[in-house]
């Protein structure tokens, strides 16, 4: 039952951001299809191509969106990839039969959520699925099993997870090959950095999706709290030295790490997206990557 690994690729995501769609529907902008389908052809001229959806964004609906443009501009999917996810369970009108929140990775729900999201998306493949959080109760053959079904089906191309701690992943991807790792990582939320979840995204050639990547926005917004004020300081004066923005500073201080971070922007704006390329630019030095560092630990380095 277990599969020998392919040879694993960087080639599944040619972006060197993703653009998260969360924000998208009603749980953000609430974007008509029209706005949807001119915000996806501006990524495309920016060449990004790569969007990042989950089964539960917007209570079950925003996939659905998405999807709606893709109905009646079927030309549009060809020029990108989607990555879905599914394995978290919400409390919904549109899932009447869920009634807490909970986990579930059991092949069962893992091929029902696929097919759910195909039909959502009006697509007739996933580029790449990922397992949202990790169900306590998964069996690593299970999975396997629901994946290899999904692949030979030609449903799903690629798989990866999202959240996993380093032993989790182990566990899955000794048994079926995974290419994606989805976790929080940004100057705020480093804990990546230090538990060996970008070394083991280096060691088997791995790409890692950084969510939330500014931090939740905290890092761009005015602030009463002393240490992010201080962060933002120290922000300012690298955004003179490289003349650049706060945004553009925060995602080449990710992209500096050799593992090749790539954010998932949680954008509805072109401008945004511009920013984000244009950043690619900074080339930030090795002592300015700690001197944020530094600055957000709000002490020196052992």
């Amino acid at each position: 039952m277990t599969k020998n690994p392919k040879p694993l690729t960087k080639e599944y995501i040619t972006s060197p951001f993703m653009i998260g769609t969360m924000r998208l529907g009603k749980w953000g902008c609430n974007m008509t299809s029209s706005e949807i389908e001119k915000f996806v052809e501006g990524c495309i001229e920016n060449r990004l191509v790569d969007f990042d959806h989950a089964d539960i964004y917007g209570s079950y609906t925003t996939e659905s969106d998405f999807g709606s443009v893709l109905k009646i501009r079927p030309d549009l999917r060809n020029q990108i990839r989607i990555t879905t996810k599914c394995g978290i369970k919400i409390v919904s009108e549109n899932r009447p039969e869920q009634k807490i929140k909970s986990y579930d990775l059991t092949k069962k729900h893992i091929k029902k959520s696929v097919e759910n999201s195909l039909i959502a998306l009006q697509t007739e493949y996933i580029d790449t699925l990922l397992l949202h959080r990790p169900d306590f109760l998964f069996d690593p053959y299970d999975i396997a099993d629901a994946f290899i079904e999904l692949e030979r089906e030609g449903k799903v191309n690629h798989f990866g997870v999202s959240n996993f701690s380093t032993n989790q992943f182990d566990l899955l991807h000794g048994i079926f090959p995974l290419i994606s790792h989805q976790v929080e990582i940004s100057l705020l939320h480093r804990k990546s950095f230090e538990d060996g979840v970008l070394n083991q995204c280096q060691k088997f050639g791995i790409k890692p999706l950084a969510w939330s990547p500014m931090g939740g926005g905290v890092l761009l917004k005015k602030s009463k709290d002393q240490s992010i004020i201080e962060i933002q300081k120290q922000i300012s004066v690298l955004s003179e030295k490289y003349n650049a923005g706060a945004d553009q500073v925060l995602l080449a201080w990710l992209k500096k790490h050799p593992s090749d971070i790539v954010p998932v922007l949680g954008t509805s704006k072109l401008s945004r997206i511009k920013s984000a390329n244009d950043s690619l630019k900074i080339d930030i030095t090795h002592e300015d990557w700690y001197l944020l560092w530094q600055t957000a630990t709000g002490k020196e380095i052992a």
